[in-house]
């Protein structure tokens, strides 16, 4: 019971003279600071909402609206028409109070009242002004008068210096499209994958569907979009993420790297020091709303409301469906490290420890010989098998006594950190095999050094590499990829390390040690430990996964052909998918919807009849000249459909609602039922760099990252994301299953490569270059 000892306060005894009463001055020291600590962080709280809520107004402005009344009514003017009088005449009449003070009261009262009538009129314009979406759809470098008044307007109603979350009373609700668009939008994106009696059949279904049943579920979609923020995101949280039942792991979560070129330390536990200590640096930032909103075309802002779950939240399993449990300000992490978990805290005395402590404190744990309890090593499996099980399981074996308090512990942990006894990253004979199995380990590791259920977990290997893993539930990527740019960002260019590869400053030894959480396992919940685990390792071992950096061009030549870089990829996807399958899939590309309160995702379907009608032909051989116009049409119709999509305009999140809606009201669709069933077998997603201001690619090009990726969303698909890095870098993480004879993941990168150079030679229209041989980079290991 040494570690239960070390959290008490105070000891007494009785004695025949009484109590003998023997305060620790440590202990009470520390609750003492905790508490100022806590207290600070609620002024920084208040302050914070008050600014907020006076936005796009400050509170210094009501103090300038009160004089200026006050000095008109001392004009002999009446700027209030009669008001300040009427509301004289109605205050309690006080006998210390004189008539002028009661006058001074009555104009203070209207200047207040005439001030939040002046912020509640520039939000209602600011909304208004936010809900024009016709600057996106015009073409890029060609702003019409138009727009540039809506800019200069939206600059002029946005107020100054905007915290985090000062836009998120003026952003706009997502707003429902009608029914007949939705449906004519989905029967144009199926055309290419249907033959005429398909297509005949579902259109069908469709008709029927538009004029009947649809308008009804229409309704109610609409009194959704009156009463809640966002008519999408909850049922999307809960239906997509929350009530799955099958295991999150490769299924939901995902993941993202650390440089490709370079490791900043060899020294597992300095890496873990300094990237720690940069996480709780962006909390403290992200409690006082320092972070920047995200502005697009540094004008029109996006909503931050899944930032608020980033830290100190789990989701918690459930029989019918899991929760996201959101707590406070924890000031420690949980640790991982060869089948045991140690509870670390990372603030001492008030303050957070430095990274040299950190470092000091995670060498203890690397170098603590006890052995894991009975039961302890495999119990992460728990999160990475099915949800039912580990649902029941924590319902009978951890809800009271020691396992619960230890699970108390790593669910309301800032967040959760595995050391990891590999060695992973760019490295050994064969680089291009290390990187697959190093995006391999990150997505789902040995089965059970993860804890899946935690907003996310960061890794850290033996020889300095590390990476971050991700609960899909409380937020989406670009979200988990903007404190992930942070710390690589300041672990390597703010924080650094001393010739030796430590952690710079120095250390107090009489830091106390990591605390071992300690378990009560039995016999039983050890056999649900292993089936959860066996359940795990068949869907580990079954993921295919390809990582390659493709370097011979990146979007710096795309641009030049006058092409988005995102839709020329997903054209080379296409063209990729079509020589390997010989047909087209229903594609998923990821485009947020954050231009509108609570936003989060909806769907691009990237193959169209445009890109259909041009793969046939480039692939068919047909004049460079039609295969150019070809291209040029789908390129345009994609970037018609990823703006369509971000301004509320896609197909299916407004079928999925309309799904939603029938289930509750207890009718089958035919059309919804078929169209919730498709399969996408080719998953695709853009991890763009956001933070472009922390990394200076021109002078240290060999500071990037990866990217990260995902699994495959069916059985029978492919899972593709890429990240277009500086001007030159596309980085692609392809994942399939082995299980599935018709993929496979380094063939499908060999095709996506051949296709990235057949279309960059079409739309360039010269000779082209001699292919050649692929090298990758030696990893570079630097101590700063």
């Amino acid at each position: 019971m040494a570690e239960a000892h070390q959290a008490v306060a105070f000891q007494f005894t009785v004695t025949p003279e009484g109590i003998d009463l023997q305060l620790s001055h440590q202990a009470l020291t520390e609750i003492y600071l905790s508490g100022v600590r806590s207290w600070k962080k609620r002024v920084i709280r208040l302050k914070n909402n008050v600014i907020t809520g006076v936005y796009p107004a400050s509170p210094s402005s009501w103090l300038f609206v009160v004089i200026a009344i006050l000095a008109t009514m001392y004009t002999r003017s009446d700027p209030s028409m009669g008001l300040i009088a009427k509301i004289q005449e109605h205050l309690p009449v006080s006998q210390s109070m004189s008539s002028q003070c009661q006058a001074v009261l009555s104009a203070v009262l209207f200047s207040t009242m005439l001030w939040l009538l002046l912020i509640f009129t520039m939000r209602l314009c600011l909304k208004q002004l936010l809900s024009y979406h016709r600057w996106m759809f015009e073409q890029h470098g060609k702003m019409s008068n138009t727009t540039k008044v809506w800019v200069a307007l939206v600059r002029i109603f946005s107020g100054r210096k905007p915290l985090l979350y000062s836009y998120q009373g003026s952003l706009p609700n997502l707003p429902v499209p009608v029914v007949k668009d939705t449906v004519k939008r989905y029967l144009e994106s199926v055309r290419p994958l249907m033959d005429d009696a398909q297509y005949e059949r579902t259109t069908k279904l469709a008709e029927e569907f538009e004029s009947s049943l649809g308008n009804r579920l229409q309704w109610y979609l609409k009194l959704k979009s009156l009463w809640a923020a966002n008519y999408v995101s909850d049922w999307w949280e809960e239906y997509v993420y929350l009530r799955g039942r099958s295991p999150i792991m490769v299924n939901s979560n995902y993941y993202g790297m650390d440089f490709l070129f370079v490791t900043p330390t060899p020294i597992q536990s300095a890496r873990a020091g300094n990237s720690i200590h940069a996480f709780f640096l962006y909390r403290r930032k992200l409690n006082k709303e320092e972070i920047k909103p995200w502005l697009l075309r540094s004008a029109v802002p996006c909503c931050s409301y899944q930032f608020e779950r980033m830290f100190d939240t789990c989701r918690i399993p459930g029989e019918r469906t899991d929760t996201v449990q959101h707590w406070q300000d924890s000031d420690y992490i949980v640790v991982y490290h060869r089948g045991r978990y140690f509870r670390l805290r990372v603030y001492q005395a008030g303050r957070l420890l430095s990274p040299r402590e950190i470092e000091f404190q995670i060498q203890r744990i690397l170098d603590d010989p006890a052995a894991p309890s009975k039961g302890e090593a495999h119990l992460g499996a728990l999160t990475a098998g099915d949800r039912i099980p580990w649902a029941k399981a924590r319902t009978k074996f951890f809800n009271t006594g020691l396992n619960k308090r230890s699970l108390d512990c790593i669910e309301k942990a800032a967040f959760f950190v595995t050391l990891d006894d590999d060695e992973q990253g760019m490295m050994g004979d064969d680089p291009a095999a290390s990187l697959d199995n190093y995006a391999k380990n990150l997505l789902h590791g040995k089965c059970y050094d993860r804890w899946f259920d935690k907003s996310f977990s960061v890794v850290f290997y033996k020889n300095g590499k590390c990476g971050i893993n991700a609960e899909h539930a409380w937020a989406d990527a670009p979200v988990l990829a903007h404190v992930w740019e942070y710390a690589l960002a300041t672990d390597s260019f703010q924080l650094g390390y001393n010739t030796e590869g430590h952690c710079k400053g120095e250390v107090d030894s009489s830091l106390p040690k990591p605390q071992k959480l300690n378990w009560e396992i039995t016999p039983e919940c050890e056999e649900q430990i292993s089936q959860s685990l066996d359940v795990a390792q068949k869907l580990a071992d079954d993921l295919d996964f390809h990582v390659f950096s493709f370097q011979e061009f990146g979007k710096g030549k795309v641009k030049k052909c006058r092409v988005s870089p995102d839709a020329f990829v997903q054209m080379c996807l296409q063209l990729a998918y079509f020589r390997e399958q010989n047909n087209f899939c229903l594609t998923y590309e990821a485009s947020m919807t954050r231009l509108f309160r609570e936003g989060r995702t909806e769907t691009v379907r990237s193959c169209s009849n445009e890109s259909s009608a041009f793969v046939r032909a480039f692939d068919g051989g047909e004049a460079p000249d039609v295969c150019r116009r070809l291209f040029r049409a789908a390129s345009e119709k994609h970037q018609l459909l990823y703006r369509m999509a971000m301004t509320g305009g896609g197909i299916d999140r407004h079928l999925f609602c309309l799904y939603v809606v029938s289930k509750y009201l207890g009718v089958d669709s035919p059309f919804l039922k078929e169209v919730l069933s498709e399969p996408w077998r080719l998953s695709t997603s853009q991890t763009a760099v956001q933070q472009v201001e922390l990394f200076d690619l021109v002078n240290h090009p060999e500071y990037i990252s990866c990217g990260g990726g995902f699994g495959p969303v069916a059985d029978d698909g492919y899972g593709v994301s890429y990240s277009l890095v500086g001007d030159n870098i596309i980085n692609f993480h392809i994942s399939c299953k082995h299980s599935c004879p018709q993929t496979d993941a380094h063939k499908f990168g060999s095709q996506i490569k051949k296709a990235l150079h057949d279309i960059l030679h079409l739309l360039s229209g010269a000779q082209p270059e001699p292919r050649k041989p692929e090298t990758s980079r030696p990893e570079a290991k630097k101590d700063q």
